[in-house]
């Protein structure tokens, strides 16, 4: 399992001007995209630890890969987040980043992006 903090990627995709939305997702299906406290790398430590304890391997599981866990675990984190951005600034909470979680890695991800601008 990885996590990796995203969010000055994610800004770097960000008009400079106007406000909008920006539209993140994931075409991965072992892969999740959250939101939560970037300050502290302990939070991310702890997500992935309770994420693991939450959904261990399983041999009962019948997915023939082996890798059930991986997918139960994308989908309690989502694969897809729209966030709030003014003025080439993502509209986060203080603490506030980006993540994107692998599960059943090391793979090459992508994250599919598009913003829309308000009118």
């Amino acid at each position: 399992m990885e996590t990796i903090h995203i969010t000055e990627e994610a800004t770097r995709l960000l008009p400079k001007r106007g406000s909008g939305l920006l539209f993140l997702f994931i075409p991965h299906t072992t892969c999740g995209l959250y939101i939560n406290e970037a300050w502290d790398p302990d939070v991310v430590t702890d997500t992935q630890e309770y994420l693991s304890r939450l959904v261990p391997p399983d041999s009962r599981f019948r997915h023939g890969e082996g890798n059930s866990d991986s997918h139960i675990k994308a989908i309690l984190t989502g694969q897809q987040t729209f966030l709030f951005f003014e003025e080439g600034k993502l509209l986060l909470g203080r603490w506030g980043g980006l993540f994107f979680a692998e599960f059943d890695g090391p793979r090459e991800r992508q994250v599919l992006a598009k913003t829309f601008l308000s009118a």
